[in-house]
């Protein structure tokens, strides 16, 4: 009899140091995601930074098109009123709507001030459009990375045991950032 509660004590004792050496392992690769998330965040942030900058230099130009500059205010008032919970796929998926608004209202007020010479010869609208061009580039670095993250905690999270695991420690699959339909064909930005 002592023999046998000996024997499972310790099998119960080696489960329960597995599960808690797996929920050791979901609470630092969930860290990782969150960490990767806010990096994506920051880049974002910087974008919406960078807009009423952008479009007070154009309102210089007398004659520019009020309605490109009304969708570029608009984009970026939608986007910050937008809050994602990045285990929520239908959230993730309204963040990038409002995220793809700015990019496109952003390339259609870059093409359009190709029409306009004295904006075109403006040092610091120039300065601008390549912080602007940087930030995109580093908006898809951050999506990419944030990515990767996720694919790696969504592989363990699934896996058995550790699927055990999360599910009795409430961890969930992430959502990744996914491509819209539109997205073949990236948008033209010509900074020339």
């Amino acid at each position: 009899m002592k023999k046998g509660l000996i024997i499972t004590l310790a099998i119960l004792a080696v489960l329960g140091f597995m599960f808690f050496g797996k929920y050791n392992s979901m609470v630092t690769m969930e860290e990782w995601v969150n960490t990767a998330w806010s990096q994506v965040e920051n880049q974002y942030q910087r974008r919406m930074d960078l807009i009423p900058n952008i479009v007070n230099t154009v309102k210089w130009e007398a004659n520019f098109e009020k309605s490109t500059l009304e969708a570029v205010v608009q984009a970026r008032a939608s986007a910050t009123k937008t809050s994602i919970n990045v285990n929520d796929a239908q959230e993730m998926a309204e963040f990038q709507k409002e995220q793809t608004g700015i990019s496109q209202a952003l390339s259609r007020l870059l093409m359009v001030t190709e029409n306009y010479p004295n904006l075109k010869a403006n040092q610091g609208f120039a300065d601008l459009r390549v912080t602007l061009e940087w930030t995109e580039n580093r908006i898809s670095t951050e999506r990419m990375r944030y990515n990767e993250v996720v694919q790696e905690f969504n592989t363990f999270v699934r896996k058995f045991p550790n699927n055990i695991a999360a599910s009795l420690f409430g961890f969930e699959k992430k959502s990744l950032f996914e491509s819209q339909e539109w997205a073949e064909t990236a948008p033209s930005v010509s900074f020339e």
